[in-house]
Order: C-alpha cells, then sequence, then structure tokens
C-alpha cells in the first residue's frame, strides 16, 4: 500500500474536507444499521401478523406466501437495480432518505388494506422504496471503512436484519394483541419519516474509492457503466455470479423458514400474540444478531489469508443450522421448538456479510451500487420471491387432508435445499479462489 494510504487508514480520515474520524465512521455505520432496522421491520412486519391478517381477509397460505414473498420481491428487486445505477452517479445519502420515506408511507398503508389486492399494492410500494436502501449503503460504508475492516462495518450495518425482525416482531405483535394489527402497521411505519430527516442531517457524502488502493487501470474516478453493461458485467464475472446463486439460496432456505416460523408457533404450537412479542422477538433478534457479527468477524479474519472464505464460512454454517431447523418443526412444544430455532436462526445469517462483501471489495468503487443491487435481485428473487411461495404452495396442498399441520410439511419441504446449496457453494469457492483481481485488492489491503 502507497504511505499516503496508509497514512489516511491510520488517521480514519475520509478525506472530505470534514475531519472525519473513526467516531464519525462508527456514527454513520449505526445510523444506517437503524435505517436496515427500519427497512427489514417494515418488510418482516407482514410475515409476523400473518395470521391475523389471513383470517380477517380469508387468504389462504399460498396468498400470504406471495404477499410476504413474490409480491413484495419483483418490485424490490427489479427496482433496486435502477436505483443503485443511479446511486453509483448521484447523491447516496437524499437518495437513502427518500427510499426511507417512501417505504415507511407504503408500510403505513397497509394498516389500511381492505383484501388481497390493496394490501398487494401496499406491498409493492413497500418494496419499491425499500430497492433504494441497501445498494447506495453498501456503497457508502465501503467509502468509510478500508477492505480490511469492512467485513465487520457491513456486519454492523447487516445487524438491522435481526434487530428488524425482533422489534416488528415485538413492537408488531403486541401492538396488534392490544389495538389490531392494523394499527401495528401504522405506528411502527410512521417514525421512518423522522429518521430519513435524521440522515440528511447526519451523514456527509464521502468521495467515492477513497479507502481503496486503486488498482491498475481501474481509478475510482472512471465513470460508471450504462446500466445494462453494469448489470451485464456482474453476471458475467464467475466470482460474482457464483456467490450471489448460492447466497439466494440460502436465502430461499432462510425466508421460506423465517417468514413461516411465527405463523407455525401459533397454528401448531398455540403461541400466542403476547408470546411472540416477548420470546420470539427476543430470541430472533438475538441469534440472528450474534451469528451477523461473527459471520463479519470471521470473513474480515479469514478472508485475508484465503478468499475462499467467503464461501467455506456460510457453507459451514448452513451445514450445521439443519439439525436444529429439524429439532424445531418435531419439538413437542413451543418453548422447546423456539430454543432449536433461535440456534438456526443465528447460523443461518452467516450467509449475507460474506457475499455483500465479496461483492464490495471484487468491483470498483463506481460500480459498486449496481453490483450491490445485481447481489439483493439475485439473492431476493430466490430466496424471498420463492422461499415462502414455495412453503405456501406445499401447505396449501396437504391442508384440505392436514389442517394447520399442513404448514409443517411446507417447511419440511426446504430441507432439499440443503445439499443443493452446499454444491453451490463449492462451486463459488472454486471460482473465488481462482479470482485474481480480489486476491490482489486483498493484499494491497493488509
Amino acid at each position: 500500500m502507497p504511505p499516503a494510504d496508509q497514512s489516511r487508514h491510520a488517521s480514519g480520515d475520509t478525506g472530505n474536507g470534514n475531519g472525519n474520524g473513526n467516531n464519525y465512521r462508527m456514527i454513520v455505520v449505526i445510523l444506517l444499521s437503524v435505517v436496515y432496522t427500519f427497512n427489514y421491520m417494515d418488510r418482516q412486519l407482514l410475515a409476523i401478523l400473518s395470521e391475523p391478517v389471513r383470517k380477517e381477509m380469508h387468504l389462504s397460505y399460498t396468498q400470504i406466501g406471495m404477499l410476504t414473498g413474490l409480491t413484495f420481491a419483483l418490485f424490490y428487486t427489479t427496482c433496486g437495480i435502477p436505483l443503485a445505477w443511479l446511486a453509483d452517479r448521484t447523491n447516496r445519502v437524499r437518495l437513502i432518505a427518500t427510499a426511507l420515506s417512501v417505504w415507511s408511507l407504503f408500510s403505513a398503508a397497509c394498516g389500511f388494506a381492505t383484501n388481497f389486492t390493496t394490501l398487494a399494492l401496499a406491498r409493492i410500494g413497500v418494496g419499491v422504496g425499500e430497492a433504494g436502501g441497501s445498494p447506495p449503503a453498501y456503497s457508502l460504508i465501503s467509502d468509510y471503512f478500508p477492505p480490511e475492516r469492512r467485513g465487520r462495518a457491513l456486519a454492523i450495518y447487516a445487524l438491522g436484519i435481526p434487530l428488524g425482525a425482533g422489534l416488528g416482531s415485538a413492537l408488531g405483535a403486541w401492538i396488534a394483541a392490544e389495538y389490531g394489527w392494523r394499527m401495528a402497521f401504522v405506528a411502527v411505519g410512521l417514525p421512518g419519516l423522522l429518521l430519513a430527516v435524521m440522515v440528511v442531517v447526519v451523514i456527509r457524502e464521502p468521495r467515492r474509492g477513497l479507502m481503496d488502493a486503486p488498482l491498475e487501470g481501474q481509478e475510482s474516478d472512471q465513470p460508471s457503466l450504462p446500466l445494462v453493461k453494469a448489470a451485464a458485467a456482474f453476471l458475467a464475472n464467475p466470482t460474482l455470479a457464483t456467490t450471489a446463486i448460492a447466497a439466494g439460496l440460502s436465502n430461499f432456505w432462510g425466508q421460506g423458514m423465517v417468514n413461516n416460523a411465527a405463523a407455525y408457533l401459533m397454528s401448531n404450537l398455540h403461541m400466542s400474540l403476547t408470546e411472540v412479542a416477548i420470546y420470539y422477538s427476543a430470541a430472533s433478534a438475538t441469534s440472528s444478531g450474534l451469528g451477523t457479527l461473527a459471520s463479519g468477524w470471521l470473513i474480515d479474519r479469514f478472508a485475508q489469508k484465503s478468499a475462499v472464505a467467503y464461501a467455506v464460512v456460510p457453507a459451514v454454517a448452513l451445514a450445521l443450522s439443519a439439525p436444529f431447523y429439524l429439532g424445531f418443526l418435531w419439538a413437542p412444544t413451543w418453548p422447546l421448538a423456539l430454543a432449536s430455532l433461535t440456534v438456526g436462526l443465528g447460523l443461518g445469517q452467516f450467509f449475507l456479510t460474506p457475499a455483500i462483501t465479496l461483492v464490495q471489495n471484487a468491483v470498483r468503487p463506481n460500480r459498486r451500487g449496481t453490483s450491490g443491487a445485481m447481489l439483493i435481485l439475485i439473492i431476493n428473487l430466490i430466496g424471498l420471491g420463492c422461499g415462502p411461495l414455495f412453503v405456501g404452495l406445499v401447505a396449501d396442498h396437504f391442508r384440505a387432508q392436514y389442517g394447520v399441520v399442513a404448514l409443517r410439511f411446507g417447511l419440511l419441504a426446504l430441507m432439499p435445499m440443503v445439499p443443493i446449496t452446499l454444491g453451490a457453494y463449492l462451486l463459488s469457492a472454486r471460482y473465488v479462489s481462482r479470482d485474481a483481481a480480489l486476491a490482489l485488492q486483498l493484499v494491497r489491503s493488509t
């Protein structure tokens, strides 16, 4: 690394003339994590409240799977590409604040839905808004932290997932139990408007690529690629493509399980909304949070020695999680089921941070937003779009014969995805180990 880069890293200056040090970096990443918490809280609220919503609107498990999965995922992922391309060319902070305002308003609008169609339209609005959240955030964080610290920083950001799921479970279930599920959407959605103002006031836009050691012929101030070429470049890179597919298969398994866990605990093991608010929310937030932080720490520790860690770490965690998910489905009482699920949820979070970190380290700074959006597109089309819908279709197939127990069959149908996903990680490891540009960037960052 050139001496100027060493000095910059040591001082913690982001180079924008405002004297941003390590403390300010942490403020930025923590505030972005809070935004992601609202993102995931609004996204997952319908999954937590699916039972009372389904009963009031007389919906099928397949319709719930579409609302929590495919309907949201299609717009979330496809809108993410042009918004991320815009983030590579414009002010990322303002884009995040605008997106936050949009998804917060539409999340509150879910509380006024009267049938499947109006609820689907509100969910589409949430998906369009949330599409502008993570890709610019990944890019911002990568310009505040050097590659050797990026995994932990992105893991702090990714804490928004377990925190959002936990707070969504606690607040959503409690408000629904006291005031009804409609008020839960309004009360959880509207505070995001105040957070959007805070984002604009607190976060400053850094110069792109400041924390990277430039590779020859790849200066950070090169113009970003046109949208179609940027997307095609991602898919043409076997390291990026196989990493995204493996992470998407992990998400298929995880979203299929998590989006139906609360409904399963309530319908099959007689857990109440109040118990969901107290116990399920605390267990899911704690275990998933620890898993997210652990994955970031492991990636920063081992990827500097061998880039294969980007594939090996999530693969090992996935293999270890499978027995605990089986324990969750066969436990006779909800306390035992929740105990097993808690361990599975923690291990199930190991796929995301390695995938995000690899993509952000492997591409030029002026392609990070678009590349992050392509990663999100593949992860969520495979996982969020298909996982919950798959479980719903299987559950509805057995519903006439087995009643609410059919949801267990839907969740058990996810098990064959484990060996398929492990095979995808093996393929990903093969390409990651051969990626000379990624290896060189990691070497120059140390």
